[in-house]
């Protein structure tokens, strides 16, 4: 069959009429391959697209972490903005789009890889496209070389406490005191492992390693710097990808806000808004994770120089802020996981709140719930998509709304 794809899918297939998918290709590309039901196995470009590229890592063809290496940049930024524009238009809604901003190669500072003890040693890396086998991935265009750098340690923690019966998880954070890092997966722990396991912390410069939820040793404190502040995550705890992603996003919160006086940061987390704002107004943190809470206010209460930050722990999903605990700021920040914030954003178009900074990591959601706001009277001013990252289909991007 040959096939000429019209299109890119959100998860970045090619799309031919029909629809028939195709991995790995452009729109505009003519390709041969083996219809399998709706796809195209082993297809072949006859006639490639000008966007094209020769993939810019070794590991492209067998890694899954990547999708988009084989387009240009300018490509993938008009496309990632695409989907942001198609989102809205699906709701009746357009924005004006600031400039978008990509993260470099190598600056991924949080990751979670998969890893697995096999007969010769150990294999660590992403899963290969659409498959279970993990590929290594030693020469790595997206991680910061901070995380490449603790592969050794990482291959010897899986020697230590893994099999080649099962898969482990390991998401990696890098620090001020060394990579935290999380395990899950792996063998249980005895007396002999704690012991393995803390020796290869002290030896390999991990600042803190929990094992399958249990804190099992800390090196040094897995400190990051927040604005003027110093923060000590919980393990796991939700961090953005890149340094530069981390600040394009601030930027353009600060820019959508403006000044202001007294703000909500809604989802805070553990303050990647809160404590580089409450520089210049006082803040009012929300957030539903205890654990995060209790870091946030903890780097809050040891910062000085900081506008007040009160901090509140509250599900937002059952218990949104009502539009009378909203009264008195002049400003919001919305920072909602992928699933959006229905239930919080009604609350917020009933509010009198003059001004949302609203980031999101789905388009999808992001366009049901501002569109919800804009039908209350707020008014779409502007949108910006912050690429951090890198080659894949993922999406961000921080909105202004105000009131008309």
């Amino acid at each position: 069959m040959i096939v000429t794809i019209d299109r890119l899918g959100h998860l970045g297939h090619g799309i031919a009429p029909g629809p028939v998918y195709v991995p790995g290709t452009l729109p505009g590309e003519v390709v041969e391959g083996t219809p399998d039901g709706d796809r195209l196995l082993d297809p072949k470009i006859i006639t490639p697209s000008p966007d094209r590229v020769k993939p810019p890592c070794r590991h492209a063809r067998a890694c899954g972490g990547c999708q988009l290496q084989h387009a240009s940049e300018p490509f993938v930024a008009g496309w990632k903005q695409e989907v942001v524009a198609n989102a809205l238009a699906g709701q009746g809604l357009t924005a004006d789009f600031l400039p978008l901003v990509t993260s470099a190669p190598n600056s991924r500072r949080r990751a979670t890889l998969s890893a697995r003890r096999t007969k010769g040693g150990v294999l660590i890396g992403f899963h290969a496209r659409a498959s279970d086998t993990i590929a290594e991935i030693p020469d790595c265009q997206l991680l910061h070389p901070g995380i490449l750098a603790a592969f050794p340690g990482l291959q010897a923690l899986v020697m230590a406490g893994g099999s080649r019966t099962m898969e482990l998880s390991l998401q990696l954070t890098l620090t001020r005191g060394g990579p935290d890092v999380v395990v899950t997966g792996g063998k249980p722990l005895d007396a002999n492992l704690r012991l393995d396991l803390a020796r290869l912390v002290e030896t390999h410069g991990f600042s803190r390693l929990t094992w399958d939820g249990e804190t099992v040793a800390l090196r040094d404190r897995p400190a990051l710097t927040l604005g003027s502040a110093t923060v000590v995550p919980p393990a796991g705890a939700f961090l953005q990808a890149t340094q530069e992603g981390e600040a394009a996003l601030l930027h353009a919160v600060k820019q959508a806000l403006g000044p202001q006086k007294r703000i909500v940061d809604l989802f805070s987390g553990v303050g990647t808004f809160s404590l580089p704002l409450a520089q210049d107004m006082e803040v009012h943190a929300v957030e539903g994770d205890a654990a995060m809470t209790r870091a946030l206010d903890l780097a809050a209460r040891n910062t000085p120089d900081l506008h007040r930050i009160s901090t509140e722990t509250r599900d937002l999903f059952r218990r949104p802020l009502e539009p009378d605990e909203l009264r008195g700021f002049t400003g919001a920040v919305i920072d909602p996981p992928r699933a959006g914030a229905e239930a919080q954003t009604d609350r917020l178009a009933q509010s009198t709140v003059p001004v949302i900074a609203a980031v999101s990591c789905n388009p999808v959601t992001f366009a049901r719930d501002a569109k919800a706001l804009v039908a209350k009277g707020y008014r779409l001013d502007w949108v910006q998509v912050v690429d951090q990252f890198r080659w894949s289909t993922h999406v961000e991007l921080v909105a202004r709304l105000s009131r008309a």
